[in-house]
């Protein structure tokens, strides 16, 4: 039974999130039918071939779909690690960077952007986004941890501090931005402009495998919902787990972050959707936020892109997310206390 269920939601998630696709690449300054986009996609195999006009087969395989991989492996690192966090805290309010790994990597991306700095290797933003994101995590790690032991409230205090002093750092490097601020706002606000074949391949080197590997976790997630004693009872080795856990739902996070910036509500807004659609079990949980991420995502930035001035994404998901979240507050969706 939890197969088959399992199963339908993964089919039904993943029609939807190849639906939202084929939209979200028709939508910009040139409108091109969902039939065109699907033509043109599907002439890219061999054998097969498209009446499209050829500028609208560069514009889609050139420039939109890269942007709309990108969203999708995004929202699906994003959802995936705050479906963790939010089992790992017991807590729906949780989300992705609740240990400071956004606030982390902004200092890296603005320090980068107002210094000007070049990075060896070409490596360039993303690499001083990803590095900062994961030393936020480790400093906050190793702040809360005291005799081998890292108690989930003082992790969660300890990260909401560091989130706080990063966060007065990358205001104190954006008053002396001079040029840079522009720039470095539209980074802070979330962003998939610019999208490329490399930044896909990049997040999803780090993210598909990183999630594959939560996979055979999501037992102990469900164990850990029961609290430290129980778990413990039925075999789980509870320190060692969440520091797994954090680990990698911090990595997933800090390469998402990386090379689209600060995008909220993501990794809020649908593991606490999907909870309240298929349950709390982690087994199903996980995937499906995962693929409802993805969709969301992609969904969002099309949303961002119809008007006749690009926005950024993050705009985006936190307008939708932020209201969304009061509903489900007010109606007491969300624990309170």
């Amino acid at each position: 039974m939890y197969v088959v269920r399992t199963g339908g939601w993964l089919v039904g998630l993943a029609a939807l999130l190849a639906a939202v696709a084929t939209v979200s690449a028709g939508v910009g300054p040139v409108a091109i039918p969902p039939r065109e986009v699907l033509s043109v996609v599907l002439s890219a195999l061999p054998g097969l071939s498209t009446d499209a006009p050829g500028a609208h087969q560069t514009i889609i395989l050139r420039v939109r779909l890269p942007r709309v991989a990108l969203a999708a492996v995004v929202g699906f690192a994003l959802a995936a690690a705050g479906t963790v966090m939010q089992g790992f805290f017991r807590n729906p309010m949780a989300d992705p960077s609740i240990v400071g790994v956004s606030s982390g990597a902004a200092v890296g991306a603005v320090a980068v952007i107002v210094t000007g700095v070049s990075l060896p290797f070409g490596l360039g933003l993303p690499a001083a986004a990803f590095a900062g994101a994961l030393c936020a995590a480790f400093g906050v790690y190793v702040i809360a941890s005291e005799g081998g032991r890292t108690p989930v409230a003082t992790l969660l205090l300890a990260g909401v501090a560091v989130q706080t002093l990063l966060g007065a750092v990358v205001s104190f490097a954006l008053v002396h931005a001079g040029r840079g601020i522009r720039e470095a706002v539209f980074w802070l606000m979330g962003h998939l402009h610019g999208s490329t074949w490399g930044k896909v391949h990049l997040v999803a080197a780090v993210a598909v495998p990183l999630i594959l590997l939560l996979l055979p976790f999501t037992r102990d997630l469900n164990a850990l919902l029961l609290g430290e004693a129980d778990a413990q009872s039925v075999g789980v080795d509870v320190e060692r787990t969440r520091k797994l856990l954090l680990a990698v739902a911090s990595v997933i996070t800090a390469a998402a972050v990386a090379v689209a910036g600060v995008i909220g509500f993501v990794g809020l807004i649908v593991p606490h959707v999907m909870r309240l659609l298929v349950g709390p079990d982690h087994r199903i949980l996980l995937p499906t936020s995962a693929l409802a991420g993805a969709a969301f995502l992609v969904a969002a930035d099309a949303v961002a892109r119809a008007g006749a001035a690009e926005l950024p994404v993050g705009i985006v998901t936190a307008a939708v997310g932020a209201p969304f979240f009061l509903y489900l507050l007010r109606n007491r969706e969300v624990p309170t206390a």
